[in-house]
């Protein structure tokens, strides 16, 4: 059972003056002040954001020596390698920083360590590659800043190490040049939340700056920074709302080819917005490093020859047709072994054979199954390793550091995280992970909650007199875009409906609903997926309130508004 909470962070003084000023809507005006938005000029930054809204990139700390230390690589042209991750931001963010320093005449190449050989992170093989390969700098993204010992090796060998990394670093800092992390002491830099690809294109904007080429140089790969962005599920807001929104107009106006063919093979079409980023590109870029090697999307992502690209891009959904197939099958079986411990606060569940590729997805998928502290492991000899995945507002990270002597290794955020433990340790860690969490959770943290952001009526979702295929109010709550964490697409209520007529379950387990307010003759369309369990509530005429977003709804040429909805229930009181 959900919990819907009624979004009371309200200023009515500041709503209606912006209500006056932009004349707007109040429920428009009451979403600007909950994401922030306090004056005229903020709201006009808002809604239109622009390059000159930009933080200049030297307000981070180190970054004056990691441009003096690459444009010198670049003018004695010395061997440079662009390092990083196998995940999505770790792709985009070499994919990047690989082609920029190429159209500046570098002598460069790029490396990410295969998943399965090597792990996370720098590696010691990827260090000796560089040496064997006479690389004089290396360039890590989106990884690096706990790479201790390896940074030590490299300095053995005289290899200069810059780091653009967004991890939260140790005490200990790796030997390097410059360490470039908004997340670390003393940096000044405002905005702390940018992904490594993030960091990464502040570089190339400080080394734009610093050599007087136009910074479109730059500006042009802010579609590979946007695609990072959404995919690492880093707050939408500040300089990352600037970064999506201006990438999404890169990628609506002139996309690279082996980015449309991606968005060809996810049958997305139309105006591409975040959540195309997210549930078509990021899966497919993530599947190459997940099953095969992540070097085949950075082949991709930079491929400017169409017929390429496109054979390139056919590679990868066959790659991802496997992922899509081992992670169904893998769910099924966890949830197998879970038939008989309901009653726990925690997940882990390990097999020998799964494939630590799909792992992290699998843990997801428990995790909403259960709504609950989880990790998906596999062994592989004496080996574990795994994914963890939290519920909001839950760090489990911390409770991997109160338990960091069972680990051989461990990493990652408040929400997600990797470990690697030997496997005579894993009952302990069964009870010790859950022994932890039920000292540190609170009983409501294990219920999900629907944030909702006002109540509706039918008459607010009227179509004005210009006769637009969408409502006014819709089509304002479009221009908050692009929406995601900390901007998520807004969700409203309307109480007291009743079916219309023609509510009924489409394609098996879905509701296509046709409602209006008991008493009124407004009458609205929606969608419910994998509710068709409720059918007999409308059937039965009895009357419920609907959470859902605002979506449009193309089909056959005719264009027209629907409610997506997250939740049903017969009335009741929402939670103020």
């Amino acid at each position: 059972m959900k919990k819907w909470i009624l979004n009371n962070k309200e200023d009515d003084q500041l709503t209606t003056s912006l209500h006056q000023q932009l004349k707007i809507p109040m429920v428009i005006a009451k979403l600007l002040v909950q994401r922030g938005v306090s004056s005229f000029e903020e709201a006009k930054r808002f809604f239109r954001p622009s390059n000159e809204d930009f933080i200049d990139p030297f307000e981070m700390m180190d970054m004056k020596k990691a441009v003096e230390r690459t444009v010198w690589a670049i003018e004695k042209n010395e061997h440079i390698l662009v390092y990083g991750d196998y995940d999505v931001d770790g792709t985009c963010s070499v994919t990047l920083m690989y082609l920029f320093l190429k159209e500046l005449g570098a002598k460069v190449s790029y490396y990410q360590p295969d998943r399965y050989k090597e792990g996370y992170g720098i590696s010691m093989e990827g260090v000796e590659n560089a040496k064997k390969n006479n690389v004089g700098l290396i360039i890590s993204l989106d990884c690096g800043v706990k790479a201790i010992e390896q940074s030590k090796k490299m300095a053995t060998y005289n290899i200069d190490l810059i780091i653009c990394d967004h991890h939260l670093p140790d005490k200990e800092l790796p030997v390097c040049v410059a360490l470039l992390n908004p997340k670390q002491e003393n940096c000044n830099y405002p905005f702390k939340d940018l992904c490594g690809c993030g960091v990464g294109f502040k570089l190339l904007q400080a080394i734009c700056l610093q050599t007087g080429h136009e910074p479109e140089l730059a500006y042009q790969y802010l579609d590979l920074v946007a695609i990072a962005s959404a995919a690492d599920i880093v707050p939408l807001l500040g300089e990352n709302r600037l970064i999506t929104k201006l990438g999404l107009e890169l990628i609506n106006s002139a996309p690279r080819p082996g980015i449309q063919h991606l968005l060809d093979q996810g049958k997305r079409t139309g105006i591409i917005e975040t959540s195309d980023l997210v549930f078509a590109v990021a899966p497919r870029i993530n599947a190459a490093g997940r099953l095969a090697h992540a070097s085949l999307a950075v082949e991709l992502l930079s491929q400017t020859d169409v017929a390429l690209a496109k054979e390139k891009a056919l590679h990868i959904e066959n790659i991802n047709t496997e992922r899509r197939s081992l992670d169904q099958q893998i769910t099924e079986e966890a949830l197998s072994l879970l038939e008989n411990e309901k009653e726990k606060l925690t997940t882990v569940v390990c097999q020998e054979n799964w494939n630590k590729g799909v792992v992290g997805i699998v843990a997801s998928r428990l995790m909403e199954t259960y709504y609950r502290p989880t990790m998906v492991l596999c062994q592989d000899g004496d080996t574990i390793v795994g994914s963890v995945r939290s519920v909001s507002g839950f760090d489990v990270h911390a409770v991997l550091v109160a338990i960091q002597d069972l680990f051989v290794n461990f990493g990652g955020h408040q929400y997600a995280a990797g470990v690697t433990l030997k496997a005579n340790r894993l009952e302990e860690l069964k009870n010790r992970f859950e022994e932890e969490v039920s000292k540190r959770i609170e009983k409501e943290q294990l219920v999900q909650k629907i944030k909702i952001e006002s109540i509706l009526s039918p008459n607010d979702l009227l179509r004005d007199k210009k006769s637009e295929p969408y409502p006014k109010l819709y089509r304002l709550i479009e221009q908050l875009a692009p929406f995601g964490p900390g901007n998520m697409r807004p969700v409203f209520v309307m109480e007291n409906l009743e079916d219309a007529g023609d509510t009924r379950i489409v394609g098996e387990k879905h509701l296509k609903l046709n409602v209006k307010q008991k008493g009124g003759n407004v009458t609205l369309d929606g969608i419910a997926f994998n509710m068709g369990e409720y059918i007999e509530l409308f059937n039965s005429q009895k009357l419920v309130n609907l959470a859902f977003v605002l979506d449009k709804n193309e089909f056959k040429g005719r264009r027209s508004l629907q409610l997506r909805v997250r939740d049903i229930k017969e009335i009741r009181t929402i939670n103020h």
